[in-house]
């Protein structure tokens, strides 16, 4: 579903800008690292008394902050809708669902015209997809720049026969794209697209979904279940966008120092909050 173009935004973050890790707070640290480990496939970089890191090869793309309170608070409030592993072959995509089929459970699966898309759920309730992109140049694209995002059935027999058998993620896995649960889709659009910098490029009812260069989405919203409170609980603690310059960053940073955001500087960069709380860390391509 598209709607009008947007207007031109001198201030649209560049091609290059991508998602970098994500953190979720854990309960159970042993079994979400296990589900990430044998179901979404990422191999165990690191852990310490509270934390582990998993990613492929040498790079991080998830990290679980174990809190020994967080089985209490159960989410009530904004955040994670899901964390979206982007693999770079139908081939893994097909792995991914056998072992998805052999040790969880498929929650759906989607074409959406521009990705073919597997959901699941984690051990905490914690949304998850994985998928693939198709060629840019077989994406369907409005003369205003809108990318056309449906939603069709997915011919799962064609994706499991495309696997290997492979154990684990391969090598230019990474995460695509985040979706978030907002309480306000304007409140979104006022920070992402008009102080962050990112371009809407698809709506949904009561979804919006953005992103830099051109991409189809690297951050989607939606306030389908009406959660009016601030981001907390289990789930998303953080996660990072990572920019292709400096020059880039101090641009960003001086929007945000006219705009009403409290800004963080940090070792890597910068780190804001927006409307629900949501904790965003800006850094550099390094």
């Amino acid at each position: 579903m598209t709607t009008q173009a947007n207007s031109e935004n001198s201030d649209a973050l560049p091609e290059g800008t991508r998602i970098g890790r994500t953190a979720l707070r854990v309960a159970d640290m042993e079994e979400m690292t296990g589900f990430y480990r044998d179901v979404v496939g990422l191999s165990v970089l690191h852990t310490a008394d509270t934390t582990a890191v998993l990613g492929v090869d040498d790079t991080s793309l998830l990290v679980l902050e174990e809190e020994q309170d967080a089985l209490k608070r159960h989410r009530s409030g904004t955040g994670l809708y899901h964390n979206a592993f982007r693999v770079p072959s139908r081939e893994a995509l097909g792995d991914a669902l056998g072992r998805i089929r052999d040790h969880w459970q498929l929650g759906g699966a989607s074409d959406h015209g521009v990705s073919e898309a597997l959901y699941l759920t984690d051990p905490e309730g914690n949304g998850v997809e994985i998928y693939r992109d198709f060629p840019r140049d077989e994406w369907s694209i409005d003369d205003d720049g809108r990318i056309r995002i449906g939603s069709e059935r997915l011919d799962l027999d064609r994706i499991e026969s495309a696997g290997s058998g492979r154990a684990r993620a391969p090598p230019g896995t990474d995460v695509g794209h985040v979706h978030l649960e907002v309480s306000s889709i304007d409140a979104f659009r006022d920070f992402y697209v008009d102080t962050l910098g990112f371009e809407v490029k698809a709506t949904w009812p009561d979804a919006h979904f953005v992103s830099a260069g051109g991409y189809h989405h690297h951050i989607g919203a939606n306030t389908w279940h009406h959660r009016t409170n601030p981001s907390n609980g289990r789930g998303l603690a953080w996660f990072e966008v990572v920019l292709p310059g400096t020059e880039t960053l101090d641009a960003l940073r001086d929007r945000l120092a006219g705009s009403e955001s409290t800004v963080t500087e940090t070792d890597e960069g910068i780190v804001v909050r927006d409307a629900d709380d949501i904790e965003i860390r800006f850094r550099v391509e390094t």
